[in-house]
């Protein structure tokens, strides 16, 4: 790829980030969306959930890149906090979309964030993007979100969803909070662990994210998970494999949702997603496997 112009709102967070930071390392030019007054030329001004942004900024951007928005897991899910939830990705997606319409010379691709939270439960039910979504707050958040970027799909941008699994990662993310408590020998399943986690390293996050703005002709949503979903057993036996620690704990469901409330439907529920999209557009993952993706997180 030559070198480009890119925009990237979310930057501060770990996929944004290490986007941003892949990006640079090839040469390319970031230009970060940030809430405050710019302190650079890199720099655009905006208010996601004022639903405002500096235009002007975007011109001359080959591609934006939207992954911004309060983190699903970071608080228990009061009525406030999931507005807030919402309104962090819905209003900025909108605005963003909305600048992006009204440019005179617009970015070839928007790749928005959005998340395998779309399908909902699946159960043992193997799921790709031709699935409907299902119900629940995640579900309709992902359609709201998605349906958001409409008006740069109707001034002609390829517009892209990129639904995220669960990102391994010891930084940030659900994963950042399990390898602590694994690394101390107190990790173990979460109720029943026969629950799918579709995860994918963070590694080939960041390279599916580019291979979207790369691929000329890609639309619409891709998952963005590695291709062999497991339990949660499995997964924590893996944890314990790599890590070599023990892993006899567990948690039990009645425990989760008591300290979890709502959110706790995110950790038990079960979500078998495969990236048949992303597979099929030539996409290779560098660590398709749990224990490889561990490793290359640890």
């Amino acid at each position: 790829m030559e070198r480009s112009r890119i925009a990237v709102a979310g930057a501060s967070g770990l996929i944004g980030g290490a986007l941003a930071r892949s990006l640079t390392a090839d040469g390319h030019e970031v230009v970060r969306l940030v809430r405050r007054a710019p302190r650079t030329k890199d720099e655009i001004r905006w208010d996601p959930e004022g639903g405002r942004v500096d235009a002007a900024g975007l011109a001359g951007c080959d591609a934006v890149v939207n992954l911004a928005g309060a983190g699903v897991g970071n608080r228990r899910w009061t009525e406030d906090y999931k507005a807030r939830i919402r309104s962090s990705r819905v209003l900025g997606t909108t605005a963003l979309a909305e600048a992006i319409a009204s440019l005179d010379e617009k970015p070839r691709v928007f790749v928005n964030g959005s998340a395998i939270g779309y399908y909902g439960e699946t159960g043992d039910r193997e799921v790709d993007e031709s699935a409907p979504h299902g119900k629940g707050f995640l579900p309709e958040l992902c359609v709201e979100w998605e349906a958001a970027t409409a008006p740069a799909q109707e001034a002609g941008v390829r517009t892209v969803f990129a639904r995220t699994g669960l990102v391994v990662d010891r930084h940030g993310g659900a994963w950042g909070r399990l390898f602590p408590l694994f690394k101390a020998g107190l990790g173990g399943r979460m109720g029943d662990g026969r629950q799918y986690w579709s995860y994918v390293s963070l590694h080939d996050e960041v390279a599916a994210i580019r291979h979207l703005v790369d691929t000329d002709g890609l639309s619409g949503p891709f998952n963005l998970t590695a291709p062999n979903p497991l339990t949660n057993r499995e997964i924590t036996a893996a944890m314990g494999r790599v890590l070599h620690r023990p892993t006899l704990f567990t948690v039990p469901a009645p425990v989760l949702r008591a300290v979890l409330g709502e959110m706790s439907g995110d950790v038990l529920g079960s979500a078998r997603v495969l990236p048949k999209r992303l597979l099929e557009s030539g996409f290779t993952f560098a660590f398709p496997d749990i224990e490889a993706a561990i490793r290359a997180a640890r």
